[in-house]
């Protein structure tokens, strides 16, 4: 199974104290040299720096046509690392690609790359025994900010006939 990984789950499993969840349920994730800079170069200090830096389990790829990433981004407007995790995942034909911004995703879908995201993961882990409070989980992601609407976390929780937020 090869998964590939945009910066936004790598730092957000971070700065909820659950990035290991990543090896847990795939054992190795793949990134691309982009990700890298945005989460461990640029992001220096902050949450999912050090996890990804450190982690034996993340294996960084270059993209095989590089001439490509500028081009994307012109023409569907993202930003480097989730271009780069599109265009990676259909280089290595990945079996999964971790995205959690709609355009990239929706993008990723257009190309025929099943997705998954942050929620997906963290619904995966209390599926599999590895969280012990979804719930719990899902409050302290709306505390960190990080852009993931509620009504989708509810949803999540519903699925689980958890009570909502």
């Amino acid at each position: 199974m090869i998964v590939v990984s945009n910066a936004t789950p790598l730092i957000a499993l971070a700065k909820l104290g659950h990035f290991a969840l990543l090896q847990k349920l795939f054992t190795e994730v793949t990134i691309s040299q982009e990700v890298w800079t945005e989460v461990v170069t640029q992001g220096a200090g902050r949450p999912g720096a050090a996890e990804t830096s450190q982690a034996a389990w993340i294996r960084v790829v270059p993209l095989a046509q590089p001439a490509l990433l500028p081009i994307w981004r012109s023409a569907y407007n993202l930003g480097a690392g989730e271009t780069s995790t599109i265009l990676l995942a259909k280089e290595l034909s990945a079996t999964l690609a971790l995205i959690d911004e709609r355009q990239a995703r929706n993008l990723a879908l257009k190309e025929g790359i099943a997705i998954s995201g942050s929620i997906a993961v963290l619904e995966s882990g209390y599926r599999q025994g590895h969280l012990s409070d979804l719930r719990q989980v899902y409050a302290q992601l709306l505390a960190a900010n990080l852009y993931i609407a509620k009504h989708k976390l509810n949803q999540s929780l519903a699925s689980f006939n958890l009570p909502p937020l």
